[in-house]
């Protein structure tokens, strides 16, 4: 009897507003793969941490940090497909390192932080296929006003600028497994069949040899 396929794990990195969760849902509806967003209405530190980045940084990225790694576990013993909206890696390369370099994070807590991550990234596997969306600051900012949630409001350009350098210094370094790489500048797939479709026909071939 031949062994049934080895279950994918697919994962979409990007900054705020890239439009992780957009394709998150396409995919998932086109492949029919499960689906797993970040919980951004559950979340009992967002609003904190917007009203005062530096008392709540170090709660709100543990907060995600185990979130996230609970999301990994799931998918490790499960067997089907996931699809997840955003990364372990993320937290880590991106967001801690930021709040650290513009001083909304302590050095201390931010080492504490960083080490815990280490051990937990010898647990888990890295994804089958990470998606990144590369987007530069204009067409995040358009896409943040379009959705219009209130905690992003008071989102700083400087704040996603720092990010988007951030996001593009790991994706460089990134060896964790396949990469593919979006073009949210150019590629509209939320608001074009044939772009959506190009991202198709990319991770078919990275996925399953399909070309």
């Amino acid at each position: 009897m031949a062994k049934p396929k080895k279950p994918k794990h697919v994962a979409i990195a990007g900054n705020i507003g890239a439009g992780k969760t957009t394709l998150t849902e396409m995919l998932s509806k086109h492949y029919r793969w499960i689906p797993q967003f970040e919980n951004v209405d559950t979340n009992p530190y967002l609003m904190d941490f917007y009203e005062d980045m530096p008392r709540w940084s170090f709660n709100l990225q543990i907060y995600f940090l185990n979130s996230r790694l609970n999301q990994l576990l799931d998918i490790q013993n499960g067997t089907e497909t996931v699809i997840q909206d955003r990364t372990i890696y993320e937290d880590a390369n991106i967001f801690a390192p930021n709040l650290h370099e513009m001083g909304l994070m302590s050095k201390r807590d931010f080492s504490n932080y960083y080490d815990f991550f280490q051990t937990l990234k010898l647990m888990v596997k890295p994804p089958d296929l990470l998606i990144y969306l590369k987007a530069s600051v204009p067409t995040l900012v358009a896409q943040i006003q379009k959705r219009g949630r209130e905690y992003e409001e008071n989102i700083r350009l400087d704040y996603l600028k720092k990010l988007n350098e951030y996001y593009n210094k790991w994706i460089d370094a990134y060896q964790e497994g396949p990469l593919l790489v979006i073009d949210c500048d150019k590629n509209k797939f939320a608001e074009n069949e044939e772009q959506f479709g190009d991202i198709i026909t990319k991770i078919d071939s990275t996925l399953f040899g399909l070309f």
